[in-house]
């Protein structure tokens, strides 16, 4: 019995710690982290491709899963409308081996 609940810790810890799942929030000071979506490439911290399930969103490595509660995240999400005001600049792509960091000094808002 022991072993089995320590199994299941190892595979949710392993789970939490890993998965960027994300949840957008309505206001910056419920934000983790302040995000502004950038309309070129070549502007933004990190490409972002949105996946379609949670076990898909696996490491620091801009595959999110948008999820449909606050404390189901990771990190929660503010957009905002000017990049000033932004911790990140990401750029949504359009397929997985797209997604990444392109300035890995801002990696660490999102571990």
């Amino acid at each position: 019995m022991k072993k089995i609940f320590l199994y299941t810790a190892i595979i949710f810890t392993v789970k939490s710690t890993n998965a960027q799942e994300v949840y957008s929030v309505d206001a910056d000071y419920k934000a983790d982290v302040k995000v502004f979506v950038v309309d070129q490439e070549y502007k933004a911290h990190l490409l972002v491709y949105k996946v379609d399930a949670d076990y898909k969103a696996k490491g620091n490595n801009g595959k999110w899963y948008f999820t449909n509660a606050d404390y189901k995240a990771k990190k929660k999400v503010y957009f905002v409308n000017a990049d000033y005001k932004a911790d990140l600049k990401v750029y949504f792509v359009d397929s997985d081996y797209k997604s990444g960091w392109k300035d890995k000094s801002k990696q660490h808002l999102i571990y």
